[in-house]
């Protein structure tokens, strides 16, 4: 697709974009405030950024939704600048330093947190910095800057959300209906798949793409949550059904590698039920009902235990998904279903990486800081912003490079557009604010349609465009000022990327030994007695973990095949019959504490050593259970478990 060649389906965000930013912009003009351009440049990120990432027209919660996280950024930032100006007002120099810090600080936590929300801690990095350099000749003025400042946030998230309203909102409820249905059809095609024992390379394929589809619907779920309120009951049913999806590919897996070793274990009979094709969620509805009939007639004593806890879970997820479809009032028995196990957030692998990030962006920052006072550029503090803008940004996206290549293209591109609006066009419209407005609506109709087609520098160009026609009250046409915020902002995004490129980010392989680390404390820990422990539901955390594994390493099957069968050995020990007694539970305790220290473990040596310890307590735990007579349902597990952590020591304990 050529250069502005406009498609009808991009139409529509377009003059929402456009409308968000006009608005803005009035309003911003009307109250008298004097630097609406931040309320326009709030408008124009909260509208483009979800287009963006969806390549396309956003949902109507996804606006919302980063709108309340660009809220929340903002008046963290406004917090922290006050506090920093307080303290250190009598130490110019010293407050930029700490402010540095503070953006590193910022940095790291975003890192560490959920994607979605790691946009907020960004946010906050460059408020506080731009309210501490607009108040460096005059400190006094912080408060008003700090209140001004949220007031022109705000106005452009309002802004966004109204003109979403008036040009007819994109509600994700239906998105999620069909996505419910074809989930569930994929689902069945796994559980085939696994039945009929196929090659190990189409049912990696199949189950790691309902991975991604399960954690894509836990996002639509956060959109759908931000709407509206009347979906309050259908995310609650979705934060159930997300479990339950990845119960059902946990037992398929399972399944799948029971007849690795007993390929008798599935009956002719269940093989046969499961090769009847199905195309719709009616015909999986209609197979589990046969299912379950056969069950109640023959009891569950032929099958293997996944196959009748699959159709238990499928049987769940389709009561809940006709609740979710219909919206409708919530039963006794879905009320059942849903007073289910708490569920444990999953513990970040990153740490090493977040630190990476910390300093990338401290020291950027500082760069910015030294450049700006060692020339006594006018525009330094400029290219001291988009140092932290571009830094606070990219570090949480999986490649920071290519988001600060971006930002770079963005502001060569919006180096011609701005000029042309600054100097001919803007000075032209300043009798007339009905021009102001058109001229203004033109140039978002454009990159808005740019932006949905995720072109190169589109977002970066449209946030650099609005920064470089600088839409102050009153307005002013100077070509020196324009010239210098120009090159203020490539100098900026040019620092930040020499920086990313620098300082380079080597974690990927120690990220990837945590997350298989955690999995196997994860399936030790699962050897308890404890009733409360035992209610904990640990599932949505390790296929998140799981999920970052397959983002970071998305080729690299062994590790997906060896991450999926600790998984699957926690929930089967999670559920074993471990006997009652004094002496197996403190030894359940002893295995944990020697888990524990081999994911904190630092040396490859106390790595290897902690992992030889676990290796030795799980055989002495064996006789342990051969001594107080446990049953096959938990020997077997635990013995599978030790054959696979010895079969894959070196993977788990190299850097």
């Amino acid at each position: 697709m050529g250069i502005f060649t406009i498609a009808s389906q991009h139409l529509r965000f377009a003059i929402k974009l456009a409308c968000a930013l006009v608005l803005a912009l009035f309003v911003g003009f009307h109250f008298e405030l004097e630097t609406p351009r931040w309320a326009v440049l709030t408008a124009a990120i909260v509208a483009a950024g979800p287009a963006f990432a969806a390549g396309g027209e956003p949902y109507s919660g996804a606006i919302r939704y980063r709108g309340m996280l660009r809220i929340c950024g903002t008046f963290i930032g406004c917090i922290a600048a006050l506090i920093i100006i307080i303290m250190m007002i009598r130490a110019p120099l010293l407050m930029l330093l700490v402010c540095c810090l503070w953006a590193g600080f910022c940095t790291w936590v975003s890192s560490l947190v959920r994607v979605e929300n790691s946009y907020a801690w960004g946010l906050s990095v460059y408020t506080a910095l731009i309210i501490i350099i607009s108040i460096q000749y005059e400190p006094l003025l912080a408060p008003q800057y700090a209140v001004e400042r949220c007031s022109e946030i705000v106005l452009g998230i309002l802004s966004a959300i109204v003109a979403d309203l008036l040009f007819s909102p994109r509600s994700i409820k239906q998105e999620i209906d069909r996505e419910l249905d074809s989930l569930l059809v994929a689902q069945y095609q796994l559980m085939q798949l696994c039945i009929r024992h196929e090659d190990a390379e189409e049912v990696d394929k199949s189950w790691s793409g309902l991975v991604r589809r399960t954690q894509g619907l836990a996002g639509m779920r956060s959109n759908l949550n931000m709407e509206s309120s009347r979906w309050a009951k259908a995310t609650r049913r979705l934060k159930a059904i997300n479990t339950l999806s990845l119960t059902l590919i946990t037992q398929a897996c399972e399944t799948y590698l029971i007849q690795n070793t007993r390929p008798e274990a599935v009956a002719p009979a269940w093989r046969e039920m499961f090769d009847q094709p199905v195309e719709t969620a009616q015909d999986v509805h209609r197979q589990l009902k046969r299912m379950r009939r056969i069950l109640s007639w023959t009891g569950q004593h032929d099958i293997p235990v996944t196959i009748s806890s699959w159709v238990g879970a499928a049987t769940r997820y389709l009561l809940l998904k006709r609740g979710v479809i219909g919206n409708t009032k919530i039963s006794a028995l879905e009320e059942e279903v849903l007073r289910s196990e708490a569920v444990v957030k999953a513990e970040s692998a990153e740490r090493h990486h977040a630190m990476v990030n910390f300093w990338r962006t401290t020291l950027a920052c500082a760069l910015g800081t030294v450049f700006w006072l060692w020339t006594g550029w006018t525009s330094g503090s400029t290219a001291m912003i988009m140092i932290a803008v571009v830094t606070s940004l990219a570090m949480r996206m999986p490649n920071p490079k290519m988001v600060a290549i971006d930002f770079l293209v963005g502001t060569l591109i919006a180096l011609p557009v701005g000029s042309l609006y600054f100097l001919v066009i803007m000075p032209s419209t300043q009798q007339s604010m009905l021009l102001l407005c058109i001229s203004l609506a033109v140039l978002a109709f454009f990159i808005g349609i740019e932006v949905q087609k995720r072109r190169l520098g589109s977002l970066g160009g449209l946030a650099n465009i609005i920064n470089i026609i600088v839409l102050d009250n009153p307005m002013t046409f100077h070509f020196s000022q324009f010239l210098d915020s120009a090159l203020g902002q490539i100098v900026g995004c040019f620092l930040a990327l020499i920086v990313i490129l620098l300082i380079r980010d080597n974690s990927r392989a120690r990220t990837g030994r945590v997350l298989l680390n955690q999995f196997v404390s994860a399936a030790v820990s699962s050897l308890t007695t404890n009733k409360a422990r035992r209610r904990v539901n640990h599932l949505p955390a390790l296929y998140q973990q799981l999920f970052l594994l397959l983002n970071k390493f998305p080729d690299d099957l062994p590790k997906f095949r060896l991450a999926l069968n600790l998984i699957i050995a926690h929930q089967r020990l999670r559920n074993a019959p471990v006997p009652v007694n004094d002496d197996l539970s403190d030894y359940h305790r002893v295995l944990r504490r020697t888990a524990d220290k081999l994911i904190s473990a630092i040396s490859d040596d106390k790595r290897h050593q902690y992992f030889e310890q676990l290796l030795e307590q799980l055989d002495i735990y064996q006789e342990k259970l051969r001594y107080w007579e446990a049953p096959l349902q938990v020997t077997e597990p635990v013995e599978r478990l030790t054959a696979m952590l010895r079969k894959y020591q070196v993977a788990l304990t190299q850097s």
